[in-house]
């Protein structure tokens, strides 16, 4: 199937798209209410990624819900202990530390708990 091999450079662009909207004077405010980007270095590769995620937050508390899971590996990272993460909120770099589950419904969440020194 020819659309198989597009699926990446398509959902690269469609990442890159939601990112520049974040960091837009314009649209960041409003975007920033549900999106954020994160970052994280890879448990195998050693590689730092970025990408964008929606989110909700309460208080210091951040939940990312991992839309199509099985479609995904970035979630990974943050199985069992969990690992270092940064994300922007409210136009400033946080970091923290994540953890990842998969409910039994098949659901994957990702848990912040962001660091207090920033």
């Amino acid at each position: 199937m020819a659309f198989a091999g597009l699926a990446g450079p398509i959902v690269r662009g469609l990442n890159s798209g939601v990112v520049a909207l974040t960091e837009s004077s314009v649209l960041g405010g409003i975007m920033g209410r549900g999106f954020t980007v994160i970052t994280y270095v890879g448990r195998r590769s050693g590689k730092t990624f970025t990408t964008p995620v929606n989110y909700r937050r309460s208080g210091e508390a951040i939940l990312i819900g991992v839309a199509m899971p099985d479609k995904k590996s970035w979630w990974k990272n943050f199985l069992g202990e969990g690992g270092p993460i940064s994300l922007r909120l409210d136009g400033i770099e946080r970091t923290g530390h994540a953890t990842s589950r998969r409910d039994e419904r098949g659901r994957v969440s990702v848990k912040v708990r962001l660091d207090e020194s920033n």
